[in-house]
């Protein structure tokens, strides 16, 4: 009866709802439900052997690259922008094999090659490149080196340099005052103070170099040989130029060394009225130079030069020359906080080394005028 309704039976595989039973493409026999699937979702590379005996090339993945590039371990892409990204777009360059016929290559990606070729692409940056106007020949006659040499003795420049110079140590010596005796300290004037003193030879230094530029100036202690505290003008003379005679008597310094002495004195300048004066004397017998200066008058009461007069005794050997007590001796014993080596300071306001100073640098200013112009 079947034949009869015309309804033949056909033998063959169940399918499953949804699911050809043909192969795709055109397959001359049906593929199995569960090797379609498989097919569908992971199908093998395709793999061609190249015709010159070279490696097997297998078909690039459909998904992102994920090897091919590598950057340098610890480089910071980011170094150099203040970690803003570099503004120019910098895209790493990948390298592959040569393309086989037949096979559609993705230009983003790298294919791992076997035979020892460097695929690696590190990120980089433009090198910097040597200046060309800094590669002259420095050694050539006529070069970098003429060229110094030539501006330099150009006045201008010269004076240039020498106000940058003076600004440098002035800099120097605001930050270290302590700094100036050793920057300028040096060249063709060799002075001696005849005094160990710091306030006598700090003073002289200072002066002389300010005049000069530069100075080598030392204390070496010399002798007075008068009374501590000299009165008079002749006395203050008389003693700094016994300073002066002892040391070249005792050898300490050469017969033709430049040398500075400072005496301090009291004198009556007017009835009752007493000041204390410092007395300068340079004696260089090189050059055949003598010169005497004096430091501005200090007051002093009377009562202080009486009460100096009152403890030394009548019959002192050195009292023609002067007081066995000094005034600062005195002032330093009635007056709190004062010292005998600087009560200029308590009284005028104005140290001992100052008045000093002011002094040295008008008998350095005298000395440099006689001098004669080869040893300035």
């Amino acid at each position: 009866m079947m034949e009869e309704s015309g309804i033949e039976s056909v033998s063959g595989p169940q399918t499953s709802p949804g699911v050809s039973a043909f192969a795709p493409g055109g397959f001359s026999s049906p593929v199995p439900p569960v090797a379609l699937t498989s097919m569908q979702s992971s199908a093998p590379p395709l793999s061609l052997s190249s015709p010159y005996g070279g490696p097997v090339l297998s078909a690039p993945p459909m998904g992102p690259p994920s090897t091919g590039f590598s950057v340098s371990a610890g480089y910071d892409i980011t170094r150099g922008h203040a970690g803003r990204t570099p503004q120019t777009p910098l895209m790493p360059s990948f390298s592959s094999a040569s393309p086989m016929p037949g096979i559609i290559t993705n230009p983003m990606m790298q294919q791992p090659v076997s035979g020892g070729l460097d695929v690696s692409s590190p990120i980089t940056f433009p090198e910097d490149t040597e200046d060309p106007r800094v590669a002259a020949d420095n050694s050539a006659p006529g070069g970098l080196w003429s060229f110094i040499k030539g501006v330099a003795g150009n006045p201008m420049v010269k004076t240039v340099l020498d106000k940058t110079k003076h600004s440098v140590e002035s800099m120097i010596t605001t930050l270290d005052p302590g700094m100036a005796p050793y920057i300028k300290s040096g060249g063709d004037m060799d002075v001696v103070v005849t005094s160990d003193k710091e306030v006598k030879v700090a003073a002289v230094r200072d002066a002389f170099q300010e005049v000069f530029g530069l100075a080598m100036v030392t204390g070496e202690a010399g002798q007075s040989n008068i009374a501590p505290q000299p009165l008079g003008y002749a006395a203050g003379v008389k003693g700094a130029q016994e300073r002066i005679d002892s040391l070249r008597r005792a050898a300490v310094i050469h017969e033709k060394q430049p040398v500075v002495s400072v005496e301090n004195f009291i004198a009556e300048l007017f009835p009752d009225k007493w000041f204390d004066i410092g007395c300068l004397i340079l004696d260089d017998p090189g050059n055949g130079i003598h010169l005497e200066t004096f430091t501005q008058a200090t007051p002093v009461a009377l009562e202080h030069v009486q009460q100096a007069q009152a403890l030394t005794p009548p019959d002192y050997n050195l009292r023609w020359s002067g007081l066995l007590v000094t005034v600062g001796e005195v002032l330093e014993r009635s007056v709190p906080n004062v010292s005998r080596t600087d009560w200029h300071q308590a009284f005028t306001g104005m140290p001992r080394r100052q008045m000093i100073y002011s002094a040295a640098k008008a008998l350095a200013g005298m000395y440099k005028q006689r001098l004669p112009s080869r040893t300035v």
